[in-house]
């Protein structure tokens, strides 16, 4: 299969695959490159020539598949903006996203365990760079593109809630019963980011962030509406659950909440007993199973894999996630949640200067009603702000 995307690299040779025929030439070597890459940029500086940002495109278009989206076709960005003469369209969304404020809270958002002690416990930031690891390992094994697979990755879940999703079923029950975190994620990007600018990302990134989301579903879905509009993006929607699968379970096992021996005797010896062996089997199944019909390229799974994957994830969902442990905790966000969701609600002025906090002030120029602000607030908390503005509020203070 993976010889009808591109012909396998033979020792010293860059075989090029360009989108419909295949060219070889003699790779220079580094030096002899170098100085390449340095006269070229001069004669981009002096007017003429192409720009380190062409020559990527270029390079695209020399080895990806047919089936992979080239930077230089995007569909482009909301507003329209000169091109970066360095990076790629994809390259710089993938950076906008990583300096993004979003980003950074991420490493204080839950995973599934309510803020974790523990330093070896995966949080929402360790699980979004295991997706972009897993996602691009496949795009590169499939000669996609590596830029825009990660970008979506790192952005998937920027709009995660506080407390994992717990979080995310306590503003379906006291916002609306439509919110979800993709959307948000999508709204931190397009409204809340750089004060109302939003990071102005392509299409492609855009629509594989929303489109991430599987909730209980198939992890390849059948219906085309669910699917992003590029392959990249499907497959950052297929290593959200491998990532999740993989390390959810280990850190089940880590807590306590389960034990090894209680995993189902099929899901190891299909996928394996470690996390290594686990990912590398899923992955690994995606690339040899996934092949072209009608000219189109089906990401697919074996049966006997994908069968482990669906009763690993009951597995989790019923011993897991669902657990009285976890549930307890789900309790307690809860209530921290929904009563300072009220409170906000009735506290304008308090309510502009936590804002002011979290830089997210001026990020709502549509004025859109005071719920969907206070639901924007409580979405871009983190565990530890969430509980320590709880603690401010409605503890008492010490006299001294």
């Amino acid at each position: 299969m993976l010889y009808a995307l591109c012909p396998a690299l033979e020792p010293g040779t860059f075989e090029s695959c360009s989108r419909y025929s295949f060219t070889k030439n003699r790779v220079p070597n580094n030096i002899h490159l170098f100085s390449i890459f340095k006269k070229k940029q001069q004669y981009y500086n002096q007017g003429a020539g192409m720009s380190i940002r062409e020559e990527f495109e270029k390079r695209e278009r020399s080895f990806m598949s047919p089936f992979g989206c080239l930077s230089a076709a995007s569909r482009g960005r909301a507003v329209k903006e000169d091109p970066c003469p360095v990076r790629t369209a994809f390259q710089l969304d993938r950076d906008r996203i990583v300096y993004s404020n979003s980003f950074r809270r991420l490493k204080h958002k839950t995973q599934v365990f309510l803020s974790p002690m523990g330093d070896d416990y995966r949080t929402r930031l360790t699980h979004t760079l295991e997706v972009a690891q897993i996602a691009r390992a496949i795009a590169r094994a499939l000669f996609l593109n590596e830029d825009l697979v990660e970008a979506i990755a790192l952005g998937h879940d920027l709009g995660h809630t506080p407390f994992g999703h717990s979080g995310e079923t306590v503003l379906k029950e006291i916002y609306s019963e439509n919110f979800s975190h993709n959307e948000q994620s999508l709204r931190v990007v397009e409204v809340l980011e750089n004060n109302g600018s939003g990071l102005n990302l392509t299409h492609e990134v855009r629509d594989g962030i929303f489109k991430h989301s599987k909730g209980f579903g198939k992890i390849i879905p059948d219906d085309p509406d669910e699917m992003a509009l590029t392959y990249e993006g499907r497959i950052a929607r297929i290593a959200d659950i491998m990532a999740y699968l993989n390390h959810d379970l280990e850190d089940a096992i880590r807590s306590g909440v389960i034990t090894a021996e209680q995993v189902p005797q099929e899901c190891s010896r299909v996928l394996g007993r470690t996390h290594s062996q686990r990912a590398t089997t899923m992955i690994r199944d995606l690339i040899s199973s996934s092949e072209i019909c009608d000219d189109e390229l089906r990401l697919n799974m074996s049966d006997e894999v994908y069968s482990a994957m669906m009763l690993l994830r009951r597995f989790l969902y019923d011993n897991v996630y669902r657990s009285p442990r976890v549930h307890r905790d789900f309790e307690k966000s809860k209530k921290i949640l929904s009563e300072l969701y009220a409170y906000f609600m009735e506290n304008e002025n308090l309510l502009h200067r936590n804002l002011k906090d979290l830089n997210m002030l001026n990020s709502n120029h549509s004025q859109p009603p005071k719920a969907r602000i206070v639901c924007d607030f409580i979405a871009s908390m983190t565990d530890r702000y969430a509980m320590n503005l709880y603690q401010k509020i409605f503890f008492p203070s010490p006299m001294v």
